[in-house]
């Protein structure tokens, strides 16, 4: 046996066969109910020519078929690919160029797509569609339940390793996606490890099929993103239950329903954006929720007012959250520290370091910036992508390897970090950086804003200018530039006050990220037009 994902997935079943690993919606699907159905899918698979190291296409919403897909490709030792499906056509093509797909699973209702791009990749031999409900007409390739009832539930297939590959594309936000290449053993050793910490055998797993911790986590990022991945395979990996909600739309009264029905301990959520709803539904509803222990963010942070609300709304319920991504993993664990300024401060894991120019580690308390890295267990690289996997995946004068995603951060005195974003998203203005989680920090501080973005919009004499992006609270109809500049003049340098603000609802992906692209495409056609209300500048 090896530290191999499907090794481990059947170990666990094997110790505890009858317990429950998924629930979605309505559906109960048990450890050996998943493998059945997975190993059929393995099945037809492979007598359709995928082979190990190929790559499968899963093209739908969350469903419990997804995570058959995933396993049935860690089975064969293939990889499964995660297309997005918000993507249009072009897009679309990307992904399937990029991640030379040999098969694709995908949902009915994105026939048309589907059946636009059969006919430019003859590589894509084998296609299953599943039914969604939609009359949407057929796409290329069989029915996948018809599939499945042709092959048996054997589990029959070859020896596997743990330098198998776990493929995992960006969410693309600051340019096309990337496929991020990890080994299995990697990746349990730094995401799915990480909670109970990583066994020193994989036989010794089998421990933990009674569920210790009593897990039993609704994940709202969907499962097309590593965001949604990562929280449900550590659950499910580590003996818990796996929840996520079937709704098209992210629903607060749908998951907070689900909470008090299936008993969940821990609600995964991205942000704000999800955090406020749900406060706030709950506030105005009548949930038990009682069996929430806590509230664990990741891909945004919790700003000060949310996590306020959040404990009006759920009373003791722990609040955290972590920095990682598709390339660094887990990278930090949020403390009790609160920096109202830029909001938590994070703990590095091990073998984790905030670098300089010279990948050096930055002294705390030395008010310097680096990027966030992390060394040992990371991914190979990008996939098809020397070149960005020679400028993110580094080695330093000593020989160790790091991976730098591009987050920076500042080392505070006591040794914990503040994250201050993306350097792809950073601001110059005037030759002064400006990083934009820290202005939003400080911008949903103020009691009329809702939620917050800023940007940065090219401008003739600074290169580029802080625009802030607001929503409003339901109740506030206005809000002026100038009062919003005194509010940050309070607890940020002069540089960093935003010098246009436009009042817009904020647009975001499945994810519940910021659409970083509308953001500064929508803040530079509106200071262009600089036409009502809603854009207001100062000179």
């Amino acid at each position: 046996m090896q530290f191999q994902l499907a090794d481990l997935y059947e170990c666990l079943c094997d110790a505890g066969p009858e317990a429950p690993a998924v629930i979605a919606g309505d559906r109960r699907v048990s450890r050996a109910a998943l493998e059945a159905r997975a190993n059929r899918l393995a099945h037809h698979l492979l007598r359709h020519g995928v082979a190990a190291g190929d790559h499968v296409g899963i093209y739908s919403m969350n469903r419990v078929e997804w995570v058959e897909a995933l396993l049935a490709c860690w089975k064969i030792r293939a990889a499964a690919v995660n297309v997005n499906y918000r993507y249009v056509t072009d897009e679309l093509r990307y992904i399937w160029d990029n991640s030379d797909l040999v098969a694709l699973v995908y949902e009915r209702g994105f026939s048309e797509r589907v059946r636009a791009l059969a006919e430019e990749f003859p590589g894509v031999r084998t296609y299953l569609a599943l039914e969604d409900g939609s009359d949407a007409p057929p796409g290329p390739g069989r029915a996948y339940e018809a599939a499945l009832a042709a092959q048996c539930d054997a589990r029959d297939f070859a020896p596997r390793s743990g330098d198998d590959i776990y493929l995992v594309y960006t969410g693309g936000t600051t340019g096309m996606p990337k496929g991020v290449l990890w080994r299995h053993e990697d990746l349990y050793s730094n995401v799915i490890g990480s909670l109970l910490g990583t066994v020193d055998a994989p036989e010794a797993i089998a421990k933990q099929a009674d569920n210790p911790l009593g897990m039993r986590t609704l994940t709202l990022s969907p499962l097309m993103h590593g965001g949604g991945q990562f929280p449900f395979l550590i659950t499910v990996l580590n003996g818990g239950v796996g929840l996520f909600p079937v709704s098209r739309r992210f629903d607060p009264d749908e998951v907070l329903g689900i909470v008090e029905r299936e008993r969940v301990t821990t609600l995964s959520i991205i942000g704000d954006a999800m955090g406020r709803p749900l406060a706030e539904a709950k506030l105005g509803g009548n949930y038990d929720t009682r069996s929430l222990q806590a509230i664990s963010t990741g891909g945004a942070i919790l700003t000060d007012p949310v996590r306020r609300l959040l404990r009006q709304a759920f009373g003791k319920v722990y609040l955290t959250g972590g920095i990682g991504s598709s390339e660094i993993g887990s990278a930090a664990k949020e403390t009790r520290t609160f920096d109202a300024r830029s909001g938590p401060r994070f703990r590095l894991d091990p073998g984790v370091a905030v670098l300089d120019e010279d990948l050096e580690p930055i002294a705390p308390g030395s008010d310097r910036i680096g990027r966030l890295a992390r060394s040992g267990n990371i991914p190979l690289g990008y996939y098809k992508d020397p070149e960005k996997t020679a400028d993110t995946f580094v080695t330093d004068a000593r020989g160790v390897r790091w991976v730098l995603p591009g987050d920076y951060a500042r080392v505070e005195a006591d040794g914990t970090i503040t994250l201050l974003g993306r350097g792809s998203q950073c601001i110059n203005s005037g030759g002064e950086k400006v990083f934009p989680d820290e202005v939003e920090s400080v911008l949903v501080r103020h009691p009329a804003v809702r939620h917050a973005a800023v940007v940065g919009v090219p401008d003739p004499r600074w290169q580029q200018r802080v625009v802030a992006l607001v929503e409003l609270e339901a109740a506030e109809r206005r809000l002026d530039l100038e009062a919003l500049q005194d509010h940050c003049r309070r607890h940020l340098a002069g540089y960093k006050v935003p010098r246009a603000l436009l009042l817009t609802e904020l647009q975001r992906t499945p994810t519940g990220k910021l659409d970083i692209a509308w953001a500064m495409k929508y803040a530079e056609q509106a200071l262009g037009r600089a036409d009502g209300p809603e854009a207001e500048e100062a000179q």
